[in-house]
């Protein structure tokens, strides 16, 4: 487990939640930064320290820790993206629970549909609008005129559809 840089600015129960989040997804470590991610590559939890004292920011502490525990790798599909993001916004309410922590099912649902927005953006037809199948990690195909398009395979690029 590898805790670094512990916010000095937040107060006792933020460390402790810091400190149970890192000793819940032992021996993956966890690195307070800049921001709240899970990194398969690096087996690691990454936590905005200027959001631990914020509820959301300790949902999405929980978040990421509940990737984790599930051993989410990088996805092969859009829809394994939202499944996944799904599993982990389950398995973070066990953790919230467990911890004490208030989970906001509203905010979850926020969350969940920034996801839902992105895979419906980047699956529309560019040529007739229709909502398509996805053919690759960054390729779509129309199911109704066939029309053909690339997309980013970034989730936090903005959607642009190139047709092909």
């Amino acid at each position: 487990m590898v805790v670094t840089d512990l916010p000095t600015t937040t107060s006792k129960t933020e460390n402790n939640l810091v400190a149970n989040i890192a000793t819940i997804i032992n021996p993956t470590g966890l690195v307070v930064g800049d921001s709240f991610s899970w990194s398969p590559k690096d087996n690691k939890v990454f936590a905005d320290k200027s959001r631990l004292d914020q509820p959301h920011g300790q949902l999405a502490l929980i978040h990421e820790a509940g990737h984790a525990l599930l051993g989410h790798q990088l996805y092969s599909s859009d829809i394994d993206l939202l499944l996944k993001e799904v599993a982990a916004w389950n398995e973070a309410k066990k953790i919230a629970n467990k911890l004490g922590v208030e989970y906001d099912e509203e905010h979850v649902e926020d969350c969940l549909d920034t996801y839902r927005d992105w895979l419906h953006r980047r699956s529309q037809c560019p040529t007739c609008d229709i909502g398509s199948m996805q053919s690759s990690i960054s390729s779509y195909e129309c199911i109704n005129c066939h029309q053909k398009w690339r997309v980013s395979n970034s989730r936090f690029c903005r959607s642009y559809r190139l047709k092909k």
